[in-house]
C-alpha cells in the first residue's frame, strides 16, 4: 500500500440548495483514484439536494441540519465528525465544485512530505476547466495555468499567504491546534480568519501545481449590495486578525467602518451610510466577544 492510500482522508462538503451542482460534485469524488470518506452537511436545503444525495450516493454520510447554521459552523460540524472518525486529513470542498480523479491523491502525497503546511490547495479552474478561477488568479498573481506552471517549474508546492477555502486539504493535527471556523462569521470571511490563525501558529499555506479542480462560480454578477456586505465582513476579519495589535485591530475594524459610513453620508449614499453605521454599532457591541476570540485564537489545543 502506498503512502497516500494509507491516509484516512475525509471530504467535508456543506450544501445549501445546491441541486444544480451536487451530482457533478459527488460524481467526481466517486471517481477519485484516492480512497475517500465523504461527509455532507446540509444546511436545511429546500430544493432537491438531499433527495439526490440519498437516492444516488448511498456511500455519502449525510447530516441534515434543521436550520441553516451558516457555512463555517456547518463545516465545523463536519470536521469534528471526521476527526472523531480518525481522519488524518480533511478536504474541505464547495458544493459548486468538482475535482480531477487524482487531485486529492496528489495533494495528500505532497502534504505527507511537507508537514509544516497547514493548508494545501489544488489549482482552482473555472467551471468549464478552461482557465484559472478569477479568485485563485488574484490570490496567486497569475492570469493563466500555463504561466503559473511555468513559474512553478519543478516545484511540487508553492507557498502563498492565502487561498480561499473552496478546496482546502488540512492535516488533522492542525485543526486540533487551531480549531475550526470562528462562530462570528455566518458566511464569507471565515476562511480568511482561519488562514490567519493557521499561519499565526507557525504553519504555511500553499498550492500544488499538479492538482486540478473546478469551481463553477464565474457567472454570478456582483451587486453593490454584495460589495458592501463583503466590506463589512472584511472589517470584522480585520478586527479579529491576531497578527494585529489590539489598537490596530480596532482601527481596521471599528474606525474603518465609521469612515465608510461618513463617506456614504457625505456623498448622499444613504443606504451605504445606514449599513456601514449599523455594522459599526454591531461591531462595537461585539467588542468583548471579539477580544475574547482574539485571546482564544492565540491559544492551542482547541479541538
Amino acid at each position: 500500500m502506498n503512502r497516500q492510500a494509507a491516509a484516512n482522508i475525509w471530504v467535508v462538503i456543506v450544501t445549501y440548495n445546491g441541486s444544480q451542482w451536487i451530482e457533478a460534485c459527488l460524481e467526481s469524488l466517486r471517481n477519485s483514484v484516492c480512497p475517500l470518506s465523504v461527509l455532507v452537511i446540509d444546511n436545511c436545503s429546500t430544493d432537491q439536494t438531499v433527495f439526490l444525495i440519498e437516492q444516488k450516493y448511498p456511500e455519502v454520510r449525510l447530516i441534515r441540519n434543521v436550520v441553516n447554521n451558516g457555512f463555517g459552523q456547518a463545516n465545523n460540524q463536519g470536521m469534528r465528525e471526521a476527526l472523531n472518525e480518525g481522519a488524518d486529513y480533511i478536504f474541505l470542498m464547495n458544493q459548486d465544485a468538482w475535482i480531477d480523479p487524482d487531485a486529492i491523491g496528489k495533494l495528500t502525497e505532497v502534504a505527507q512530505e511537507n508537514s509544516e503546511y497547514g493548508i494545501i490547495s489544488p489549482i482552482h479552474m473555472n467551471g468549464k476547466g478552461t482557465e484559472l478561477d478569477f479568485g485563485f488568479s488574484r490570490y496567486t498573481g497569475f492570469d493563466s495555468l500555463d504561466a503559473l506552471r511555468a513559474a512553478a517549474g519543478n516545484k511540487a508546492l508553492i507557498e502563498v499567504p492565502y487561498v480561499n477555502a473552496a478546496f482546502w486539504l488540512i492535516p488533522a493535527k492542525v485543526l486540533r491546534i487551531t480549531g475550526g471556523f470562528d462562530s462570528l462569521f455566518f458566511y464569507c470571511g471565515e476562511d480568511v480568519n482561519l488562514a490567519q490563525r493557521i499561519r499565526y501558529h507557525g504553519f504555511k499555506i500553499g498550492y500544488v501545481p499538479a492538482s486540478l479542480v473546478c469551481h463553477d462560480r464565474e457567472n454570478r454578477p456582483a451587486s453593490h449590495q454584495k460589495e458592501v456586505q463583503n466590506n463589512i465582513i472584511y472589517h470584522l476579519s480585520e478586527a479579529l486578525n491576531i497578527f494585529h495589535s489590539g489598537f490596530r485591530a480596532f482601527l481596521n475594524g471599528h474606525a474603518a467602518l465609521w469612515k465608510r459610513a461618513a463617506v456614504g453620508f457625505i456623498t448622499f449614499h444613504w443606504s451605504d451610510f445606514y449599513h456601514y453605521k449599523l455594522a459599526s454599532i454591531r461591531l462595537l457591541l461585539q467588542s468583548f466577544t471579539i477580544w475574547k476570540h482574539r485571546r482564544e485564537s492565540r491559544q492551542t489545543n482547541h479541538w
